[in-house]
C-alpha cells in the first residue's frame, strides 16, 4: 500500500472519523479547523463528540505521529498535502437547496496553494454537479477533483469506515479516481468507480431510499393497530426477504438528525431542477410530518382517554433526546420535535437523556426541564414517553419508576420495551402497531 499525505478540512463527525481511521490505515493525516480550542484539545487526544472507537484512534494517531491538527485549511494543505477532503458542513439552506459556503470559503483559502497533481476531494453531501463547479472555481488543470461520498452513521461511524458496504469514487480523471480509491485498499470492500455526478447522487438516493424505507414501516405500523396485527411479526416476517433485509424496520416518533431531513430536501431540489416531480419522495417526507403528531395524539389518549384530549396541566417525562442512540446528536432531532407539540399542547416535560448533561444548552431544550437520572424525569408524571432507543432504558428499575409517577403510564414510540416487564411493575403501557 501507498502510504499518502492527505489533508481533511473539517473535523467534524465525517472529518475527524475520516482523519482517524485513514491514519489508522497508515497514512500521514493533517486535519484542520477554524476552531483554536477544538484544535488544541483534539492536538491532546480530546475528542468532544460521542462516537464509539473515535477518542481511541484519535489518541493511537497522534502518538504514531500519523495525525496532527491545525488552525486553518491552509496550514494543512501546504506545501506537500497529495490528497485534501473537504469535510465541511453543507447544511440545508433556503428551500431545502445544500448551502455550500463552507465549500466556497476553503476553496478560495487553498487554491493557491494546492500541489500541482495533488486531488481534491468533496467528502461532504453535495448536489449533483458540485464537482464540475469546485472544478471551475479551481481554476487549476493540474488538480483533479474527486467526488467520495461518506456514508457513516452516527455512533457507528469508525466502524462504517472500517468496515464499509462500498466505496464510491467519481471523476472525469480515471488516475485521480485509482489515486482515491487506493487509500482504502486495506479494508476490501467492493468499489464503484464512477463519474462525479453519479457518484454524487448515490449518497442522496441511499439516504432518500432510507428515508422511505422508515416512513413505510411507519405507516404499516398505524395499519398494524386498524387491522390488529402486531408491526413485530410483520417486520420480522418481511425482514427475512433478501431483498428488504432486517435494518430500518423499525417503527419510531419519525426519522430525523443531521442527514435525512436535509439530504431529502436537497433531492426535492435537485429533481425540481430537472423537471422531475419526485411524488415518492414528497410523500416520505409528509408521511413523516404526520408521524410526529400521531405521537403526539397517542400521549394524549393514554393520558386522557380521548385522543383528542388536552394535555394542559399535565407532566411528562421524556426518555431521550438525541435523534438516535448513541449519539449525542440533537440536530433535527424528532424526540425534540415531538416534545415542542406536547409542550405546545400544554404539558409540562422533564426529560432524561444518557448523553444529555442536565445543563445542555440547545435551542429545542428550551421547554424541557433536562434531569440528572431517569428516577428525577418519572417524578410526579402522568405518563413516561420513550422517545430514544437507548438500550440502557430496557434495564431501569421499572417498578421504582411505578412508584415515583402520578399516573403508571408509558408511551414507547420506540417498541423498545418488554410490555410484560412493564405490567409486572405496575404500567400501563403502548407502543406503535402493537397488539
Amino acid at each position: 500500500m501507498f502510504v499518502r499525505r492527505i489533508a481533511v478540512i473539517g473535523t467534524g463527525y465525517v472529518g475527524l472519523t475520516t482523519g482517524a481511521c485513514l491514519a489508522s490505515l497508515g497514512h500521514h493525516v493533517v486535519c484542520a479547523d477554524v476552531d483554536p480550542d477544538k484544535v488544541a484539545r483534539l492536538t491532546r487526544g480530546e475528542v468532544g463528540i460521542l462516537e464509539p472507537r473515535l477518542a481511541e484512534l484519535v489518541a493511537e494517531g497522534v502518538a504514531a505521529g500519523r495525525l496532527s491538527f491545525v488552525l486553518g485549511a491552509r496550514q494543512a494543505v501546504e506545501p506537500d498535502a497529495e490528497i485534501v477532503f473537504l469535510c465541511v458542513p453543507t447544511p440545508m439552506g433556503v428551500g431545502g437547496v445544500a448551502d455550500l459556503g463552507s465549500i466556497q470559503a476553503v476553496l478560495s483559502e487553498i487554491t493557491d496553494v494546492l500541489a500541482p497533481d495533488s486531488v481534491l476531494v468533496n467528502k461532504s453531501t453535495v448536489p449533483v454537479g458540485t464537482a464540475e463547479r469546485t472544478r471551475e472555481l479551481l481554476g487549476r488543470d493540474d488538480v483533479a477533483v474527486v467526488s467520495n461520498p461518506e456514508f457513516l452513521r452516527e455512533g457507528s461511524a469508525v466502524e462504517d469506515f472500517l468496515k464499509p458496504d462500498r466505496i464510491v469514487v467519481g471523476s472525469a480523471s480515471q488516475d485521480a479516481a485509482e489515486r482515491v480509491a487506493a487509500l482504502y485498499s486495506r479494508l476490501g470492500a467492493p468499489t464503484v468507480l464512477t463519474d462525479a455526478a453519479s457518484a454524487e447522487l448515490v449518497k442522496y438516493s441511499a439516504n432518500c431510499f432510507l428515508a422511505m424505507k422508515l416512513s413505510y414501516v411507519n405507516a404499516m405500523a398505524e395499519l398494524c393497530e386498524r387491522l390488529g396485527a402486531d408491526i413485530a411479526d410483520v417486520t420480522e416476517g418481511m425482514g427475512y426477504d433478501r431483498r428488504i433485509g432486517q435494518s430500518f424496520l423499525t417503527p419510531g416518533p419519525g426519522w430525523g438528525g443531521s442527514c435525512l431531513p436535509k439530504d431529502t430536501r436537497a433531492m426535492l431540489q435537485i429533481a425540481d431542477s430537472a423537471d422531475f416531480e419526485f411524488r415518492l419522495l414528497r410523500a416520505a417526507i409528509d408521511t413523516n410530518e404526520r408521524q410526529r403528531q400521531r405521537i403526539v395524539d397517542k400521549v394524549r389518549l393514554a393520558v386522557t382517554g380521548r385522543r383528542s384530549g388536552t394535555l394542559a396541566h399535565t407532566r411528562l417525562g421524556l426518555l431521550g433526546l438525541t435523534f438516535k442512540a448513541n449519539t449525542g446528536d440533537l440536530r433535527d432531532s424528532p424526540a425534540l420535535a415531538v416534545a415542542a407539540m406536547l409542550r405546545q399542547d400544554g404539558a409540562e416535560l422533564v426529560a432524561y437523556d444518557p448523553a444529555v448533561p442536565a445543563d445542555t444548552v440547545h435551542p429545542g431544550l428550551e421547554p424541557i426541564s433536562v434531569a440528572a437520572d431517569p428516577e428525577l424525569a418519572a417524578k410526579d408524571v402522568d405518563a413516561l414517553v420513550v422517545l430514544t432507543e437507548w438500550p440502557q432504558f430496557r434495564t431501569l428499575d421499572w417498578a421504582k419508576l411505578a412508584g415515583l409517577t402520578r399516573q403508571p403510564v408509558v408511551v414507547d414510540t420506540r417498541n423498545l420495551l418488554d410490555p410484560d416487564v412493564l405490567a409486572r411493575a405496575g404500567f400501563r403501557s403502548t407502543g406503535l402497531g402493537r397488539r
